[in-house]
């Protein structure tokens, strides 16, 4: 044995090392490395060491020598090596994000990795790390409209308002409708998910007509009142408001939260107003139809019934909104609002004030 090295085991360190060479999951590396410790506490030259596990005699002596400053544990792990090529420079990487904030060149609408990779001089997964450190994702681009309504301050303020505290012995109902809802038939049957696989869905596909689904959201206990018809004209509109008429119980006070739509403005539907004047419309600004409840229930029934549905007809289109429905009815859910309506006012205050300052 090399001098100046001596093996010796401490309690329970053969049980463990006999447990690494045992252990069918253990590395190879770790094996051999617990055989030569073994050996070396047993006494056993070094040359009888390297015929028994084929390694050379610097390699012994290192695992010996890492044994006795480390123990067991030593054994388990590799000592770390520095990269064989440099980090990039912080000059580098202000270069890189400096890059990414500004316009690519030409008429590139906006950067990938590999054109940043090569502008740079860096490998692509340098720019990817960098982008993630930074936060930086020129491949995403959220849609946004700010509302110019004049007044909308205080339609967000009167809608906010009948959602969270309603008139008394009053309905809100949230109106809209979802056109064009189109019964899609695929070419070919899609195959199961399985392990591994993902389902399949063909890319095209057989239409088999539209339709449109007015719903009336009732804000309070999260029943819907609904009806699918062929067009979205004022006389179908119209159609809608007798049906929440009947359905509604009479001498109650409705108040209908609807979006700028031509349809609900037209002046045969203004007639139905005053003939009936329990009903009041309140309008949400122009481009704030996200302030309409009953958008996070058509946002739903796309998602769950109608994004990856099968339809061979308008009948089984319309049966499967109505399933949807119905279920919906049988489990309301009152929508609750929770945003101030301040926060809004000030958001798009605030960007309305960058708009000004780009333009």
């Amino acid at each position: 044995m090399r001098k100046g090295i001596e093996v010796r085991l401490g309690p329970g360190n053969r049980e463990r090392l006999e447990a690494v060479i045992g252990s069918g999951n253990s590395p190879q590396k770790h094996v051999w490395r617990a055989r030569i410790v073994l050996l070396s506490a047993d006494g056993v030259g070094t040359m009888a060491i390297q015929r028994q596990t084929g390694k050379g005699k610097p390699t012994i002596w290192r695992w010996q020598a890492r044994f006795m400053a480390e123990g067991v544990d030593g054994l388990l792990h590799d000592a770390t090596r520095p990269s064989r090529k440099k980090p990039l420079t912080a000059a580098t990487i202000e270069l890189v994000v400096a890059m990414t904030l500004a316009e690519p060149p030409g008429e590139t609408t906006h950067w990938t990795g590999r054109a940043m990779a090569k502008a740079a001089g860096i490998s692509h997964r340098s720019v990817q790390r960098i982008w993630s450190a930074h936060g930086l994702k020129p491949h995403r681009v959220r849609g946004f409209k700010l509302s110019n309504d004049a007044k909308f301050a205080a339609k967000v303020q009167d809608i906010v308002g009948l959602y969270i505290d309603p008139p008394e012995h009053a309905l809100v109902l949230s109106v809209d409708e979802k056109s064009q809802i189109q019964a899609l038939d695929r070419t070919q049957p899609g195959l199961p998910m399985k392990r591994g696989r993902c389902g399949t869905m063909t890319h095209d596909y057989k239409r088999h007509g539209t339709t449109t689904l007015f719903a009336a959201l009732n804000v309070l206990d999260g029943r819907v009142i609904s009806q699918c018809m062929s067009r979205h004209r004022h006389q179908e509109f119209i159609r809608f408001l007798n049906k929440i008429n009947r359905e509604t119980p009479v001498g109650r006070q409705v108040h209908l939260i609807v979006d700028n739509y031509a349809t609900h403005k037209h002046p045969k539907v203004r007639a139905w107003l005053g003939r009936h004047r329990r009903f009041n419309f309140h309008f949400t600004p122009t481009s704030a139809s996200w302030l309409n409840a009953v958008e996070g229930l058509f946002a739903k029934l796309t998602r769950r019934r109608l994004k990856r549905g099968v339809f061979k007809g308008i009948a089984d289109l319309q049966a499967a909104i109505n399933r949807f429905l119905r279920e919906t009815n049988d489990n309301p859910k009152p929508f609750i609002w929770t945003v101030d309506p301040d926060a809004i006012i000030e958001k798009v205050r605030r960007g309305k004030q960058v708009l000004a300052s780009i333009h």
